[in-house]
Formats: C-alpha cells, structure tokens, sequence
C-alpha cells in the first residue's frame, strides 16, 4: 500500500515496482530553487489551456476550472499558503499536482499535447525574458547615474592613463562616459539575447512532437513571444526546442561581459579612492571599517563587485561545460542550468542597483533632491595630471604644426622632459628661453598648449576629450535614455 501511494505521487511512476530512494529524491529535485518559476508556470500553463480548448482538444468547462484553480494557486502562492514537495520534484508537478487536487480531472487533461520538456524550456525562456526587461532598466539607470556625474565634472581634469602611468589629461566626464558607452552595448547584448530568448518551445512534447491538432503560434502570441512586427516566434524543430541552452548560455556570457565593465570600474574608484590617489570619495554606507585600525574606509562595495564577476564567468563557463557532451534531446543534465542562470541574474541585478546608487546617489524624500554618490577632488586629480608631464603630446603636436616631422619633434620634447624632471618642475614651468634652446620655432603661443584646459580643448573632434565634445556626448546620452 505504501509504495502505490509513493508511486502516485509521481507522475512517470507505474511502470516501477518500487519507490524512488530517498537519497536519490533529495539528489534529483529541483522544486526548491526552480520554484521561483511559478508565475511563467502558470502563464504557460494558461496559455497553453486556452489553445487546447479553441482547438477543442478540451472542453470549455475544463478550461474555466483550470483558470479558477490557477487564480486559487496564484493567491496561495503569493501569500506563502501554498506547500511545496519534495515528493513532487519540481515547480511544475507541484502546480499540477495542486491544480488537479483542487479542479480533478480538468487538471490531468491541461498536460495534453506536452511534455515536461517543453514546459520547462518555456518556463525558463518566459522567466528570463521578464527578468532581461528588468536589467534592461538597471542598465539605463546606472547610465544615467554616471552622465548626471559626468555633466556636473566636465571641467575636471583627470590624468588619463595608458599603462597605469600619466599620459595625457582628460576631462573626468569624459572618462565616466567611456564606461556609459560599455553600458549602453550591454544592455544592446541585453535586447538582442531577449530577441532569441523570445521563443516558444511549448508544443515540442518531449521531442518529437505531438499528434494533437496543436496551434502552436496562438500560443505564442498569447505569451507575446512574437517579433517587431507581431509575428509570432516558435522553434522549429522540436528536437532543438527541448533540449537548447543557448539562449542562458548567451545571456550568461552579456551578463559577464557587462560583469567585467563592473569589475574594470571598480578596480578604478578603489584606485582613486586610495590614499596615494585621493580622488574621489562615495558614501560611508558603501564601505566598511577596520576591525584594528580606525583610521580606514575600505571600498567594500567595489571590491565585491569585482570579485563576484569572477563568479559569474564561471557561472559562464559551467553552462558552456554542461552543454558540450549532451546527445540530443532532453537530459537531466540540463537540470544544472538553473542554479548558476538564477544566480547570475540575481548578483547582475544586485550590482547594478547598487552602483546606480553608489555612484548617482539617492533622492531625499524631503528635499527631492539627490544626495551622496561619488564626491569628487578636483584639487588631487589636477594635481596628479601635473606630475606626468601629461601635456609632452600637446609640445610635439605644436612642433608638427610648425613645421618639425612628428618623429623630430618626439625626440626634441623628450629633451624637454628631461630637462624639466632635473629641475623638478612641469613643462608649463620651464621658461620660455630654456624651450627655445630645444627648437627656434618655439615661440610664447606655446604656453597655451602646454597648459592643461589648452590640451583639453584642443581635442576637439568627435570622441575626444574637449569639453565642447564631451557636452555634446551628455545630451546625446540624456537623448537616448530619455
């Protein structure tokens, strides 16, 4: 008596003669982390009803009591009244299991003309695509954090760097819309895996079909997986429907890519926000203190960051190892893409909202006004631009334009560096006598290059780092973003 009960509560299990081991029951199930599926579920699930009934494969009657069980599970569900079991493996025989107890046989008629297969690559493509629409937004907020920044600093001058050593100045606003435009190509990656995502699996069965009058593309429509123009988008070829992957695989490989954007930029404010740099600071609630040593505010948040894209690649590189071996079709390897898929979009959505508050700040309720995010020393990142003789370019640039081969006028210049680190002081500084013993055709319109705003401004082509350039970067941006 007692295994027929186990075996019924297992919706492949007559033919076996006896219950599944309790340890492989524990080392098989899914339901407590692919839970959070439970709203595409449904949707599926729904969809899928409404078409059986049109197609008449079932009843009217059947379809308005799988509709009043799934809003009853949908309430239970939401306010945590609803039992999950282990016995039941998984998100979806949980639902069904539930939905028959509640509705009878209409319950066992709504898996009619599917497969676990081609439910669960449904689920996860709904669930993803809801989730990417969601990053999608994070990705314009954190965007829109950095050019409210760059807008304010766009006369700040910053040592650009090649190497880690000074080699020209730049305008600090400039260097925060380099990271924009990295952000603005992860949330494009963003929308075209969405696009693939965009499919439906549902009417593949297990995987090679099935013989029921399926309107497949109805379905579709209803779950609005369609493209631009409304046309509805289903896989192919049932076979690939099952068992794909590649569409968590790509997301996963955007969401490390833009992990690594993260990672690049924090690897600078934790640069700039150090001692020796002292160029910027963020908000005591994104750092921590020294248990020993009372004087530090480590970048906790930053290095977090950092060292969480290093799991996220790997979450990358786990998909693309569990795909490479399998036969087609379905396999219960595919089970082990969930976990690392659910934690790649939780720790991708965790840090973008953090840095869009990190860096933009947050708006006080009682001002409207935003407050905190990066605080900004002009002071220490001008006075850093003036060690590395950072305007070396801008001297030999001069030279060309007078008339001296840029290779001539680099060798004349490298002089003049010299000359100036022996006396300890910026190119800016020497006098103009002293540069005219390095070449005749200097003359006093040099200085205006050599300064630092000169050097700036003389970059004034599409991309570089003038300020004229650079505003006009900040409204394409707010264009954009809207």
């Amino acid at each position: 008596m007692t295994n027929q009960l186990d075996k019924k509560s297992q919706a492949w299990s007559a033919l076996f003669s006896e219950p599944m081991s309790e340890l492989v029951k524990r080392y098989t199930a899914s339901v407590f982390f692919d839970k959070r599926l439970w709203q595409a579920d449904i949707q599926g699930s729904l969809a899928h009803a409404e078409m059986l009934a049109t197609q008449n494969i079932i009843g009217a009657s059947d379809l308005a009591d799988i509709q009043r069980g799934m809003a009853q599970i949908t309430q239970e569900i939401e306010t945590g009244a609803f039992e999950w079991k282990l016995d039941l493996e998984d998100v979806h025989l949980n639902i069904e299991a539930r939905l028959t107890q509640l509705v009878g046989d209409a319950g066992k008629r709504l898996h009619t003309g599917r497969s676990r297969n081609d439910q669960v690559a449904t689920d996860v493509r709904l669930w993803l695509r809801s989730e990417m629409d969601l990053i999608i937004d994070l990705l314009a907020d954190l965007q829109k954090s950095l050019v409210d920044v760059a807008e304010q600093n766009v006369d700040v001058i910053l040592p650009g760097f090649t190497h880690l050593q000074v080699a020209q100045p730049v305008s600090f606003a400039h260097h925060l819309l380099a990271y924009v435009e990295m952000f603005s190509r992860d949330a494009e990656r963003m929308v075209d895996v969405r696009r693939r995502t965009n499919r439906l699996p549902l009417g593949s069965a297990a995987l090679a079909g099935t013989t029921y009058p399926l309107d497949r593309e109805r379905v579709a429509r209803t779950l609005g997986m369609v493209d631009e123009a409304g046309n509805p988008q289903v896989c192919q070829n049932s076979l690939d429907g099952v068992s794909d992957r590649d569409f968590a695989i790509e997301f996963t490989a955007a969401a490390s890519l833009c992990m690594v954007h993260i990672s690049r930029f924090s690897e600078e404010l934790i640069l700039w926000m150090s001692q020796n740099f002292g160029f910027v600071r963020i908000a005591d609630r994104f750092t921590t203190g020294s248990s020993i040593m009372p004087q530090k505010k480590n970048p906790d948040v930053p290095e977090l960051a950092r060292g969480k894209t290093g799991r996220v690649v790997g979450h990358l590189m786990g998909l693309i190892t569990l795909m490479k071996g399998q036969p087609l079709a379905y396999n219960k390897d595919n089970q082990e893409d969930k976990e690392p898929l659910f934690d790649t979009v939780d720790t991708l959505k965790d840090t973008l909202r953090i840095f869009s508050e990190m860096v933009g700040g947050q708006v006080n309720p009682a001002t409207g006004q935003k407050e905190g995010g990066i605080t900004v020393n002009a002071a220490a990142m001008e006075a850093a631009v003036k060690k590395g003789y950072a305007t070396a370019t801008d001297l030999a640039d001069y030279l060309v334009k007078k008339g001296l081969p840029f290779r001539d006028a680099h060798e004349v210049v490298a002089h003049a560096v010299k000359t100036a680190q022996g006396l300890g002081v910026d190119l800016s500084e020497l006098p103009l006598e002293t540069l005219q013993k390095f070449d005749s055709r200097i003359e006093a319109d040099v200085f205006g290059p050599l300064s630092l705003q000169g050097s700036l401004n003389a970059r004034n082509t599409l991309g570089g780092t003038a300020p004229a350039q650079v505003r006009l970067q900040i409204a394409r941006h707010r264009v954009r973003l809207g």
